[in-house]
């Protein structure tokens, strides 16, 4: 038992719900910090079981029909650069990938109470529960949570159910970027097309949605200086202006991953 916010209650008691299939939006009260969030992530760490694929066809070879990827496919979850969680009907998270433990900090809309998902804002509840609630009738739904610069779209998908599953469905939450480009990215973006650091420090803030006046301004330089390296930047990359240079970044892999594996494999 856990103590929640009903969302649809004028004066928001505290309840006390016994979980289960089919919960009320009750069960997604509102919070206002990521208490337990750290502990949560730690303890879902593994998807769900891969046998019911391993039964099927294995691929070209069939000699590894029977191998379990389970391991394989945590380590390819957690190279993808978008959060990834799966909760059942009572917004209890099974599992979360290494984006979505770093997105779910204590300014995301979405927060984790010990291994339960919350809004942190009370407006937000009602949507959230009605996009799960969907999700257990086979619908998707896509709902926009937050508010400012927190503000953060969602994409709630039904699975399909398991061998044996009769009742509820899992769901998976798809978290949106709060932000068009990573700060990673742009930074190994900028060491493969060889950019100076004063040119990778220009484009992380056009990346972020300044103009050259604001890019000048900030580092105390003239305009001009600003153009010059932009033009430069354009030069090296092939992009024919900053709108072309801010898409190449922004459709670039998950260097994310990548990055952070490089500096486990040195530790």
């Amino acid at each position: 038992m856990f103590d929640v916010l009903n969302p649809y209650s004028a004066a928001m008691p505290m309840v006390k719900p016994v979980p289960k299939a089919g919960t009320s939006a009750a069960a997604l009260g509102a919070t206002g910090g990521a208490a337990g969030g750290a502990a949560g992530g730690a303890a879902m760490s593994e998807p769900p079981s891969t046998s019911t694929l391993a039964s099927g066809y294995g691929g070209p070879d069939r000699r590894h029909r029977g191998r379990d990827a389970s391991p394989w496919m945590t380590r390819m979850l957690d190279e993808i650069d978008y959060g990834m969680l799966l909760v059942t009907p009572e917004a209890e998270v099974s599992y979360m990938n290494h984006a979505a433990r770093l997105e779910l900090d204590g300014q995301h809309p979405l927060q984790l109470l010990g291994t339960t998902l919350r809004a942190h804002r009370a407006l937000d509840v009602a949507p959230l529960y009605d996009a799960l609630a969907a999700a257990q009738r086979g619908l998707r739904r896509l709902v926009t949570l937050g508010e400012g610069t927190q503000r953060v779209c969602v994409s709630v998908v039904p699975l399909p159910a398991t061998q044996g599953q009769n009742d509820a469905r899992v769901t998976l939450l798809v978290l949106g970027k709060r932000q068009v480009c990573e700060q990673l990215s742009v930074q190994g973006y900028a060491r493969s097309v060889g950019l100076t650091p004063a040119e990778t420090r220009v484009l992380e803030q056009l990346c972020a949605g300044a103009r050259p006046g604001d890019v000048a301004a900030r580092a105390g330089v003239a305009v001009s200086t600003v153009r010059t390296q932009i033009g430069s930047i354009r030069a090296k990359t092939g992009a024919g202006s900053i709108r072309e240079l801010v898409r190449q970044v922004a459709v670039l892999p998950p260097l994310v991953g990548a990055l952070r594996g490089g500096q486990a494999a040195r530790a």
